[in-house]
């Protein structure tokens, strides 16, 4: 019996510790989802819509998933408001936690970060909220701006926090403390890095643990820079500065290449990490790919994305940076991918199936999105065989699967 009950609390266990948990762009940040069986084209009216809730507030930040619990923010009345639901559509609570952004393009930034029992908001005011991940209950906040000397940015900071072991990575932008790492269960100080001391730059950070130095890589206003997760110490920068010294994508990484892309005419630089990824070299750079806010994918030896001003969708080879193609028929914006198969949400509020092709943007389906409100800069979530598709004040679920 005791052998019996042992068995059933590890397979509990075990269930518990599997399950995926959505963040930003994904489990990994790479905007890839490991879905599979999802179908391969849609019908004229597009997907199935399962369910719809259209009071969220003003926002463009995006889903996050947990133990089959969605969160999402959005301002109402200038205050912002946590949204948690089920994978039914079910309101299951709503929090306030704090004011939100107010001054241009207004609403909610951040997706929520989930890890082990708690939730962190991160506002374009500079404050991070911690609640309990079960009552909501406020752990702990902090004002990063305020306490690290840091300015603000023209549309208020940005980035997914990271959570690595204990330690919450977040970029002030101060002069002094540039990139910090605090305590997950308190706020407190962990390391503080100068960095190259320019501003934060909407960056969302990614987290190298195959390098023999395993670091943090971000950018910021001026930069491509990578510290060392264990003290914060400078590894390493690279100068990489648009018009408007605003880098809000990820970068995508494999096999010591670390591709970065920015939007404003900067185009598109990968480097190679050295020396245990204690240097770095340029290997090519692309003027064509230059996503603004939509991010890239890596499927197979190819990168697929949107140039912001030319207007193109492209297809780069990742070893060389090679131009594949360059297409039009479809309005630019957010790339995602899962199952083989490319999702791209253009800004004029279309959804389309695209098959990963190196000869030719080849379009399989698409839908308009019809409801909510402002841009469509939120970046779509598939889990379980469902896309959402949040866009301003309107959270959508279509079945995909």
């Amino acid at each position: 019996m005791k052998t019996t009950i042992f068995s059933i609390l590890t397979c509990i266990t075990f269930s518990l510790s599997a399950q995926t948990t959505i963040q930003w762009r994904g489990e990994n940040r790479t905007g890839v989802y490991n879905e599979t069986g999802l179908l391969k084209s849609w019908g004229k009216n597009g997907p199935e819509l399962l369910w719809h809730y259209d009071k969220l507030g003003d926002g463009h930040a995006s889903v996050a998933i947990a133990n089959d619990k969605l969160y999402v923010t959005g301002m109402t009345d200038g205050k912002g408001y946590l949204h948690v639901f089920d994978t039914n559509g079910k309101l299951l609570s709503k929090k306030e936690y704090g004011p939100e952004w107010t001054e241009n393009y207004v609403g909610s930034r951040g997706v929520v970060i989930i890890n082990a029992g708690k939730l962190y908001i991160y506002t374009p005011n500079g404050f991070i909220y911690c609640m309990d991940e079960q009552t909501l209950n406020e752990l702990w906040q902090k004002n990063v701006l305020k306490e690290f000397d840091a300015k603000n940015i023209r549309w208020g900071v940005n980035e997914a926090l990271l959570i690595v072991d204990d330690k919450l990575i977040v970029t002030p932008g101060g002069a002094t403390h540039n990139i910090v790492a605090l305590n997950k269960a308190n706020g407190n100080l962990i390391w503080s890095s100068k960095g190259e001391g320019s501003l934060s730059s909407y960056c969302s950070p990614l987290y190298l643990p195959d390098q023999e130095v395993p670091q943090i890589v971000t950018m910021t206003a001026t930069h491509i820079v990578g510290v060392d997760i264990a003290n914060g110490n400078m590894l390493w920068s690279h100068p990489y500065e648009n018009s408007r010294k605003i880098h809000p994508n990820t970068p995508i990484y494999h096999d010591n290449m670390l591709l970065c892309t920015s939007g404003y005419d900067k185009g598109s630089v990968m480097l190679r990490l050295t020396n245990g990824g204690r240097s770095v070299e340029k290997l090519w750079k692309s003027d064509d790919l230059e996503t603004k806010t939509g991010g890239v994918v890596k499927i197979g030896d190819y990168v697929y994305g949107s140039g912001d001003y030319q207007k193109y969708w492209f297809c780069l080879e990742w070893k060389t940076g090679k131009t594949m193609y360059k297409d039009k028929s479809f309005g630019t914006g957010v790339t995602i991918a899962a199952d083989g198969m490319l999702y791209c949400y253009s800004e004029k509020g279309n959804i389309a199936m695209v098959k990963p092709n190196p000869e030719k943007f080849e379009l399989v389906s698409q839908f308009p999105i019809t409801m909510g409100t402002d841009q469509h800069w939120a970046h779509p979530v598939i889990y379980q065989g469902v896309l959402y598709v949040r866009h301003g004040n309107a959270l959508m679920a279509y079945k995909v699967k």
